[in-house]
């Protein structure tokens, strides 16, 4: 039975959350209904936005099946951890103006080590030699 990843996915829900609210207000005070209305700010927070939604459903279902079929406890955390890190960490980056890249750098190395070795674990029991 599966414990880890669920709370994980709680947290992460959260910040899903969160990103979007910052969005909506940021609109409302833009009055920006559709798009970004040419403003820097509102796109960078749109894009932290919908890169984080792009990333994390596939990132917990990996993770998910990795934690399914008996990794450690050690590893599910790890892979949980690094994804939450790493998504924080881009959104941050992204979200200002300048942008620090070094923040986007670290947070997509952090989801994309995260989503990789997921798939290689994955890859590695489904096939018992």
């Amino acid at each position: 039975m599966t414990h880890i990843v669920p709370f994980y996915a709680a947290v992460l829900a959260i910040v899903f959350v969160a990103l979007s609210f910052r969005t909506i207000r940021m609109r409302q005070r833009l009055r920006v209904g559709i798009g970004d209305g040419g403003d820097e700010r509102l796109r960078r927070a749109a894009r932290a936005h919908s890169n984080f939604a792009e990333y994390v459903p596939m990132a917990l279902l990996l993770f998910y099946f990795v934690e399914s079929r008996g990794a450690s406890p050690l590893l599910v955390h790890a892979l949980c951890a690094s994804l939450l890190a790493g998504r924080m960490i881009h959104a941050a980056g992204v979200s200002q103006v300048p942008e620090p890249y070094v923040l986007r750098m670290i947070g997509m190395i952090l989801t994309f080590g995260s989503i990789v070795t997921a798939a290689i674990r994955l890859l590695a029991t489904s096939f018992p030699l």
